[in-house]
């Protein structure tokens, strides 16, 4: 006899309470293997493929696509043991069992408890089949004569296997996330796609084109309504003037990635007494110093380095000598930490939102390393592969907001850290250079600091400092 149990939603790691589900892997009736993932879901740091660690029979899933569930809440119910498609009726449908303490039934022997994809038993996945319900199976009734009866009978769709339309079956071929997500916000079935990858693979290009021949049919269809009411509305303009309704306001809901940069500004700002302190430097010499080591050749050379890290490796040797910024505070200890490694943080805008990849000790870095970390990173969170361990842990962050074409900024401390080091746009200016009036290249430098970890002086030397190192980089000659 078949035993349902019930999967929850797991603990995903790194303080998660929820997780948005964005593509249901399985249907009701599907046989899953252990271990097999079941739902694709979203949390406020990456997309993850969540595995079951039940084989069976899916009997119920609990949660629609762009839904949001709490950790611990269920996921979906699967027979363990069933070998027939009885055991996937439809009176199993939302039926859950308590898990068992110890083995499931037969058939599957036990659960391997894992949760995270890559980290199963090594078992390989069974194939998925369709159990077809017995309502399903049975030969179709011939049909009644009188008309009445068929408006009042209830009908009952037939179930369609996963990516079965067009006369395709089969799990939709869709690699990216990001297509994923401009399909759903622009309500696209990209099961009835055909895509124009590889293997049928579905890329941007076929999403695009569906929006397009969607946005033209909606036209007709409007322009259509249109002409048709346009006698009604003349004959009854004398009526309606002035009894037009305002335009309703539009509800983003805050989840995701943007509730969680939510909450976290918002803590930041409640937690920590901020301050700013700002100074412009004259960073000629420093864009001459990058020329010079991008255009070495032979044994010298190397991969380019970019300007964001040779900011990084400068407030690396910083914090050496100012380790007060490098610091969190432990409000309920009411204690200063101060964190032994530098793990740096840097601020990346992506189409999920801002994110901040953190560099694992970038104080045992050059700006060689820093810069192919740093690389490595925006490449993860530009196709929004980034795991959470990737984006936590960090002890200070480097926000260079000049990209936006912005010179200055006071930045909102990314908590718990105590410090964040601004970088605005480096351009021509006028500068007094050696006595004389010049054309150099200048940047503002901002430093947002806890004001409970250091005072004014401390957080004015750090940026003095780095300030320094940019307009003198043979200044970090000391620390080589």
């Amino acid at each position: 006899m078949a035993q349902v149990l019930e999967f929850k939603l797991p603990d995903l790691g790194e303080g998660l309470t929820e997780a948005e589900i964005v593509r249901w892997l399985v249907e009701v009736g599907d046989v899953v293997a252990i271990d097999q993932p079941v739902v694709e879901v979203e949390t406020a740091k990456a997309m993850v493929e969540v595995p079951c660690p039940y084989g069976g029979v899916v009997t119920a899933r609990f949660g629609e696509e762009g839904s949001e569930l709490p950790v611990g809440a269920p996921l979906l119910t699967v027979a363990v043991g069933a070998t027939d498609a009885s055991s996937a009726s439809p009176g199993d449908d939302g039926a859950a069992a308590e898990e068992p303490s110890g083995g499931s039934g037969s058939g599957s022997g036990s659960g391997s408890g894992n949760v995270l994809v890559g980290y199963g038993t090594g078992a390989p996945a069974a194939r998925r089949r369709r159990i077809r319900p017995e309502w399903n199976t049975a030969p179709a009734a011939p049909a009644a004569p009188a008309a009445p009866a068929v408006v009042s009978a209830p009908s009952r769709p037939a179930p369609v296997a996963v990516g079965e339309v067009n006369g395709r079956q089969g799990p939709v071929a869709v690699v990216s996330p990001l297509v994923r997500r401009l399909a759903r916000q622009h309500e696209i079935d990209l099961r009835g796609l055909t895509g124009s990858g590889p293997d049928g693979l579905i890329l941007r290009a076929d999403v695009d084109s569906a929006i397009r021949q969607a946005g033209e049919a909606g036209a007709v269809t409007e322009a259509a309504a249109h002409t048709a009411a346009e006698p009604v509305v003349a004959e009854t303009s004398t009526v309606q003037v002035g009894a037009a309704a305002p335009a309703a306001a539009e509800r983003i809901p805050l989840r995701g990635v943007r509730g969680a940069v939510a909450d976290k500004l918002s803590r930041s700002r409640t937690e920590i007494p901020d301050a700013t302190c700002w100074v412009d430097a004259d960073a000629t010499e420093l864009m001459a110093a990058r020329a010079a080591m991008n255009a070495a050749s032979g044994p010298s050379g190397g991969p380019k380095v970019s300007v964001l890290a040779l900011l990084a490796r400068i407030c690396t040797a910083a914090l050496a000598r100012y380790p007060e910024l490098n610091s969190t505070v432990d409000t309920a200890a009411r204690e200063i930490v101060r964190l032994p490694g530098v793990h740096l943080g840097f601020a990346a805008q992506t189409e999920r939102g801002l994110v901040v990849p953190v560099v694992r000790d970038a104080h045992t870095r050059n700006a060689e390393s820093i810069g192919a970390e740093i690389a490595r990173l925006t490449e993860l969170a530009r196709t929004g592969k980034l795991s959470p361990a990737q984006l936590t842990g960090g002890t200070f962050t480097l926000n260079n907001y000049g990209v936006f074409g912005v010179d200055g900024s006071t930045p909102i401390i990314n908590h718990p850290e105590a410090a964040m080091l601004g970088v605005g746009r480096i351009m021509p200016k006028p500068w007094v250079h050696k006595g004389e009036l010049a054309v150099r290249q200048v940047v503002q430098l901002s430093l947002t600091f806890d004001h409970r970890v250091c005072d004014g002086g401390t957080a004015g030397g750090f940026l003095r400092y780095v300030a320094d190192c940019v307009e003198q980089p043979a200044v970090l000659l000391r620390t080589l």
